[in-house]
């Protein structure tokens, strides 16, 4: 699954989306309640003011939300600077149509609460300059917001080319080392090792913006392994506890199989007798949680470069995909490593 970049996006969001109009209704109460509390003296009762104003206020937000709606397929087609100057014209526009039609129809069905006391000009004026002032602000909030998060894809790609160009030489030899070997041992294992490392250099060489799922991530640690077993033989050991129903969540390619990595290198690889790695999926909601836990020696407790490099790198590239929607924490002690990463259990990201 392909996941759409930012650089490619416009910097408007998706106004057809529930949580936009959400959002967009809170927004518009607050402006109407501060509106209300601006009027330092009338004759009229607050309360029916906030509700006179919260009425036409949430009629101008919601048809300008309509409309952005409406032409998203045309505006996202404009490069940011059109965009926004569209976006800008259509919501003052919109807000011109709603308030000329809220003025006619006071006129029409007078109500002396509601009468205005000043001039249709001015009624006018002071609609147009509040929908413009507030227009502008949100337009060049969601566009900071844009490149605000633009900044952080980037990163997280840089990074994630810096994973890729970075399998391990020492990999990669030994991998070629074991398979020599068994050319002549074992030729069946031979080609099974020549597979599983060809699927895992396809995994490293993907675009960063592909989605895998969680199984997927699951086959290609199983292979990673598979061979690092053929060369540590019985001193690794893999203990696997995965939670029901979680195969087809969707993750960021390359998330557990850098951990293991870590974890034979800095952890099994130190000590003589080997030892065991546990991968554990689980449940709790709303987050799904994945713990990869080795065996460590003393020398090796403190946090290696390599170690903390790798950890830094997934940690910034689930902050790009979910923002503060995941999270990555390290615990160390006892002669034990682990790594967990919290993921939300139903990951669908609808704003990207």
């Amino acid at each position: 699954m392909e996941q759409k970049s930012l650089r490619t996006s416009s910097f408007l969001p998706d106004f057809c989306s529930a949580r936009i109009v959400f959002v967009v209704i809170m927004l518009a109460e607050l402006l109407a309640i501060l509106l209300t509390l601006a009027q330092v003296y009338t004759s009229v009762d607050r309360f029916y003011t906030l509700a006179i104003h919260s009425l036409f206020i949430q009629w101008v937000s919601l048809s300008c939300v309509a409309s952005l709606c409406m032409a998203r397929q045309f505006l996202s087609k404009l490069s940011d600077i059109w965009a926004a100057t569209g976006s800008y014209i259509l919501t003052l526009l919109v807000s011109l149509i709603v308030a000329e039609m809220a003025w006619w129809l006071v006129i029409y069905f007078p109500d002396d609460m509601t009468m205005p006391n000043y001039s249709h000009a001015l009624y006018l004026v002071r609609c147009m300059s509040i929908s413009a002032i507030v227009s502008a602000l949100a337009l060049r909030y969601l566009y900071v917001q844009h490149q605000w998060r633009r900044r952080v894809e980037l990163e997280a790609e840089a990074r994630f080319q810096a994973l890729q160009s970075r399998i391990r030489p020492h990999f990669l030899f030994n991998c070629m080392n074991t398979i020599a070997s068994l050319t002549r041992s074992n030729p069946v294992l031979a080609e099974e090792s020549v597979e599983d490392l060809a699927d895992l250099f396809r995994a490293s060489l993907q675009d960063i913006h592909h989605l895998s799922t969680l199984d997927d991530e699951i086959s290609l640690c199983k292979r990673y392994l598979r061979i690092e077993q053929h060369r540590l033989g019985s001193r690794l050991k893999v203990e696997w506890s995965l939670a029901a129903k979680a195969e087809k969540l969707r993750i960021p390619s390359l998330i557990l199989q850098p951990l293991l990595e870590n974890a034979i290198y800095h952890g099994i690889e130190p000590l003589p007798d080997g030892g065991l790695i546990t991968i554990q999926s689980k449940h709790e909601k709303p987050y799904l949680i994945l713990k990869v836990e080795n065996p460590i020696t003393q020398t090796s407790a403190a946090p290696h470069e390599g170690n903390h490099l790798a950890q830094e790198n997934i940690r910034q590239r689930l902050e790009a995909f979910f923002e503060n929607k995941a999270s990555l924490s390290v615990e160390s002690g006892d002669g034990n490593y682990s790594v967990t990463i919290l993921l939300p259990d139903d990951n669908e990201n609808t704003d990207r």
